[in-house]
């Protein structure tokens, strides 16, 4: 049932996030950076969690779960260091993620040659 709620999780986030691409003038961008915001303000809350605990991957995953980890570690950090926690809990939480999005990223540029369009 966990790889079904994780689907239902994550197709349904992209759905919203296809809808509000095809209904409105935003660009991509604006939206997927809206996606992380609207993870960090739904864990700000305590709702996201609820939502991870439900969905699993399809809610950690997505842009919105990069929101909640940042979210989740500055919170674990100003508890842990004080307002310090404020400037290192968000990179430290999600290090694992940017450090595998940079390296990927980097093999691909590596690997993968372009061609030129016509």
């Amino acid at each position: 049932m966990e790889y079904v709620n994780a689907f239902l999780c994550g197709g349904l986030l992209c759905a919203v996030g296809q809808i509000i691409l095809d209904k409105t003038a935003l660009t991509p961008a604006r939206i997927l950076t809206g996606y992380v915001v609207a993870g960090v303000l739904l864990q700000a809350v305590g709702v996201y969690q609820y939502v991870v605990d439900w969905g699993g991957a399809g809610a950690t995953v997505p842009l919105t779960g990069f929101g909640y980890a940042l979210a989740k570690g500055v919170a674990e950090a100003v508890a842990e260091r004080g307002w310090l926690g404020v400037l290192t809990g968000g990179l430290t939480a999600a290090s694992g993620g940017i450090a595998a999005a940079v390296v990927f990223s980097l093999l691909a540029a590596v690997l993968v040659r372009p061609k030129e369009k016509r």
